[in-house]
């Protein structure tokens, strides 16, 4: 078993870069590509996988010092350290049953690919890491009530249920992201996407107003405010507004305005990268897939970043920091100073695939959003550090809470890991998951009609375009 767990996770501490990229080239030589044109693919992802932390590391850096910068402007100081998410995924690696989580999420999904109750491949294995943290929370919450056994299974069914769960995500929101990234044949497993559940009863409320129910896309912006809706222009006032607030002189903040320019204008240019590696990809699978499978689609699942040249999410990721620094500070409850996290994709992007890319209602649920990250990183923050000291996997500084300002999936991690508490009495996660699960459903619900009119409307318009 140690073998077994030592070659697991040598190969997943590859880091997604190599990882995904091997994993893909596999799958090009599976369904009969060449291996030359599979090899160049490959590659091309890894390289937008590199390409895409390095300026999110970028971003991170300078827009997170200004973001420090303002906190300290207010003379309010929180206690809870925001470590990120490789905070909680060092932790989670540590686990000593983190190794069985892997065959677990192949077995489940080739289950359902043969019982046809999925059609996504998940090849994002290196985010297997999402579901080994919430087994360790649910064991570290379980145990003292029905002890370690028990706590032990209920751990890997509450796993079990989020592989599920990210699988059946993947299919429902195939359609719409193949609609906004126009690359066939892919869709996004990570779980993030399930805070779509939680903004929905939100934005069926925002479609009512008229103002927002109508495009308002980044190209619409750009229709309607010319240069001033240019990627690189906004990313300068975006960063000059931040340098300004901070307090920092003028050199500072017009550097810090050039710095948020050429985040926002090499974004969509990385985005094309995701695209030229997956299409042939993604095209050579569905070809081998229909070929022997009677014209059954299979999608590829995979992490976020190839959605990342959607000008909508950055533009809503950098506007939506004020808003969390001004939510940290005034927010009953939270303790948490959000920094690693600033850059909270995990906010954004299931708003971006609900709203279609309506650039005003992701602001205004992403405002919304924020809440929800902070309380939940601040409950975990005795968890995590009682966790990463036992492990040993991160340093943590004596009488210090680490955690996470950005937990993907907030309301759901904390809600089923929490469940069990209801034995005790303590019935906010019960009432959390209840909420979820019906937003997930209606959520769902939209979704499948949606694409069953699309494919309906394309059936229609078939002997058209053949004539």
């Amino acid at each position: 078993m140690d073998f077994l767990s030592m070659v697991v996770n040598t190969i997943l501490n590859l880091g997604a870069p190599v990882f995904v990229p091997v994993i893909m080239l596999i799958a090009g030589l599976i369904v009969r590509m060449k291996f030359r044109d599979a090899a160049s693919a490959a590659i091309t992802l890894g390289v937008a996988f590199v390409g895409m932390s390095m300026l999110i590391g970028f971003m991170v850096t300078a827009i997170g010092a200004a973001a420090q910068a303002m906190m300290a402007r207010t003379g309010i100081t929180l206690s809870i350290i925001d470590g990120g998410w490789t905070t909680m995924a060092n932790v989670s690696w540590a686990w000593p049953y983190a190794f069985l989580m892997f065959p677990l999420q192949v077995l489940i999904n080739i289950a359902m690919l043969v019982g046809k109750k999925t059609a996504t491949f998940n090849a994002d294995f290196w985010n297997v890491w999402g579901k080994i943290f919430t087994a360790f929370i649910v064991l570290a919450m379980a145990t003292p009530i029905i002890g370690t056994l028990a706590a032990l299974i209920l751990a890997f069914v509450i796993a079990s249920l989020q592989t599920v769960l990210e699988l059946n995500s993947g299919d429902i929101n195939q359609h719409r992201i193949e609609q906004l990234t126009q690359i066939p044949g892919v869709t996004c497993t990570h779980r993030m996407l399930f805070f779509a559940a939680i903004y929905y009863p939100f934005d069926r409320l925002l479609r009512k107003i008229p103002a927002l129910n109508k495009p308002m896309d980044a190209a619409v912006l750009r229709e309607r405010l010319g240069v001033l809706a240019e990627n690189h222009v906004i990313g300068f006032l975006l960063g000059v507004m931040f340098g300004v607030i901070a307090g920092y002189p003028l050199s500072t903040i017009l550097l810090l305005g050039v710095q948020a320019a050429t985040a926002l204008m090499l974004f969509p240019m990385i985005s094309k990268l995701f695209m030229q590696a997956l299409s042939p990809i993604s095209e050579a699978i569905s070809d081998y897939m229909n070929r022997r499978f009677a014209g059954r689609k299979l999608f590829v699942g995979l992490d976020w970043p190839f959605m990342g040249g959607s000008n909508e999410i950055w533009f809503t990721v950098i506007i939506a920091i004020p808003f969390t620094l001004i939510w940290a500070v005034i927010l009953p409850g939270n303790k948490i100073l959000p920094f690693a996290g600033i850059i909270n994709i995990a906010l954004v992007v299931p708003a971006y695939i609900l709203t279609k890319g309506n650039t005003l209602r992701m602001i205004i649920l992403a405002i919304i959003g924020v809440p929800f990250f902070l309380l939940v990183g601040t409950q975990f923050a005795p968890i995590i550090t009682e966790l990463g000291l036992a492990t040993k996997a991160i340093h943590i500084p004596p009488e210090q809470l680490i955690s996470n300002s950005s937990i993907d999936a907030p309301v759901f991690t904390y809600a089923f890991s929490f469940l069990i508490e209801f034995m005790q009495g303590y019935f906010i996660p019960l009432l959390l998951a209840i909420y979820w699960s019906v937003g997930y459903y209606f959520y769902a619900k939209e979704l499948r009609a949606e694409a069953k009119q699309c494919l309906a409307e394309s059936a229609q318009d078939a002997p058209a375009r053949q004539a």
